[in-house]
């Protein structure tokens, strides 16, 4: 370890960025946080080596045992990594695993609802501990697009969701209603994009239908009828991303936005007490089969990371609609696996 030292006296980011690979690659794992810790000393001291500290913690995160994954789940770790260490901790570590090395009470709550998304059953397995999703993946949810964290790059591969492809259709240009809370639920699914990064969005609630909230946005536009639990991949996709620049929320916030979305779309009252979730899961998904989805693209399509959906209740005869995009920089190393997303 003192030649370790000696580079981080140094201040040597390439030379230590190649021993985390040395530590890494022959599984030295205690010598690797002991070396996060060094150098978050040495930031103390004036150092720059946050950016090494938050690597080794990513490391840790995604490919230490559960042991070493758990104690790097702490408040503010990783603010700067490819993605929230809770959800890179979930992607390589089972619930059974990490759990017993969780103390963080967010954190924990986080892992949980991540590993949910990844197909495990936890329910009564968290004990007394308040919950705001069920524990289980609903029947009508969709298989939930999962990131792919590698060493030092990430992708978010978008949801099987088909495109809209064809001919451009002309739009009759709709009158637009005053904002409402479907409105500005879906606007907050892209905030990230809108608020960190260098994205914009623009939301339209209309009386008709779905095509009309389109019209209300872009006089032409090729669209595609979407099932409600691909919409839902959609939404929770988008919500768990930061964009080109902004912060990634992960997996678990994207689902609970998605969940927030649907019940602000179909006006159903989210629950004030957790013994209410399975019965309000239940009707969610019945309320949402109501609604008809819509993606849509402008005639020319562009790359990176965007949310055109539009959804239309039928029975109070409003509709909703959402043009967000956010470019993707050369620089930008997380990066969607799709071009039209």
């Amino acid at each position: 370890m003192q030649d370790l030292q000696r580079l981080v006296d140094a201040a040597d980011d390439a030379a230590l960025l190649r021993a985390v690979d040395g530590l890494a690659s022959s599984r030295q794992w205690d010598a690797l946080a002991d070396l996060a810790r060094r150098c978050r000393d040495a930031v103390e001291l004036g150092k720059q080596l946050w950016g090494v500290a938050t690597h080794i913690d990513y490391r840790l995160a995604l490919e230490g045992p559960a042991e070493h994954a758990g104690r790097v789940l702490r408040p503010g770790a990783g603010r700067f990594a490819l993605g929230p260490l809770t959800e890179v901790a979930a992607a390589s570590h089972d619930w059974t695993s990490l759990a017993p090395h969780l103390e963080d009470p967010a954190a924990l709550q986080t892992v949980a609802q991540e590993r949910v998304i990844r197909g495990e059953d936890l329910r009564g397995r968290l004990g007394p501990e308040p919950v705001e999703l069920p524990l289980v993946l609903a029947g009508w949810e969709p298989d939930y697009a999962l990131p792919r964290y590698r060493d030092r790059s990430a992708l978010f591969p978008s949801p099987p969701v088909a495109a809209p492809a064809g001919p451009a259709r002309a739009l009759s240009t709709a009158v637009r209603e005053p904002g409402d809370a479907a409105g500005v639920a879906l606007a907050e699914a892209v905030e990230a994009w809108t608020a960190e990064s260098d994205g914009s969005a623009e939301v339209a609630t209309v009386r008709g239908d779905a095509s009309d909230a389109v019209g209300a946005l872009a006089s032409e536009a090729v669209v595609t009828e979407l099932q409600p639990s691909e919409a839902m991949a959609l939404v929770q996709w988008v919500a768990a991303s930061g964009g080109a620049r902004g912060r990634r929320r992960g997996g678990a916030a994207g689902r609970f936005t998605a969940w927030w979305v649907a019940a602000a779309l179909t006006g159903l009252p989210w629950p004030d007490d957790e013994a209410e979730l399975d019965m309000f899961a239940e009707e969610l998904g019945e309320a949402i089969e109501e609604l008809t989805w819509l993606r849509w693209r402008h005639p020319t399509p562009e790359t990176g990371w965007t949310l055109r959906l539009a959804v239309g209740d039928p029975v109070d005869g409003l509709a909703w609609a959402i043009d967000a995009y956010d470019a993707v920089p050369d620089d930008v190393q997380a990066r969607p696996a799709a071009a039209e997303a």
